[in-house]
């Protein structure tokens, strides 16, 4: 199976890549928002996190040469069960038609600033 490594240029310095193609599939690493990385400015509101981070993945599928109408299943870990209704709000305008399979977990997160982190998975023959 051919197998590319995607490493965007804001990755954070830890031991990951950001996304890896497998054949026909594109698994998008955990993504952040709370830092927007082409001005480096703190993003701090739900939706606005919300929105960086489907930003980020949408940049990651493009690398792998994907969109987000391939995506097929989605993680989300939300730092607050309050916000839930929020980031629906944002998620609503990124995902339209054909819904991708999700989950929602309110875990605790590694970085304080961290309102939510998402992850995918696409298919893209």
């Amino acid at each position: 199976m051919n197998r590319k490594f995607i490493q965007l240029a804001n990755t954070p310095k830890i031991p990951l890549s950001s996304g890896v193609r497998a054949g026909d599939f594109i698994f998008v690493s955990g993504q952040v928002g709370y830092e927007d990385p082409k001005t480096g400015r703190e993003v701090k509101s739900i939706e606005a996190q919300t929105a960086q981070c489907l930003e980020n993945v949408k940049t990651v599928l493009e690398a792998a040469g994907s969109v987000m109408t391939d995506v097929v299943k989605v993680n989300i870990y939300l730092k607050n069960a309050t916000d839930f209704e929020k980031m629906n709000e944002v998620y609503r305008r990124y995902f339209t038609k054909d819904l991708p399979a999700r989950c929602t977990v309110v875990p605790a997160l590694t970085q304080p600033k961290m309102l939510i982190e998402i992850e995918c998975i696409a298919y893209s023959p």
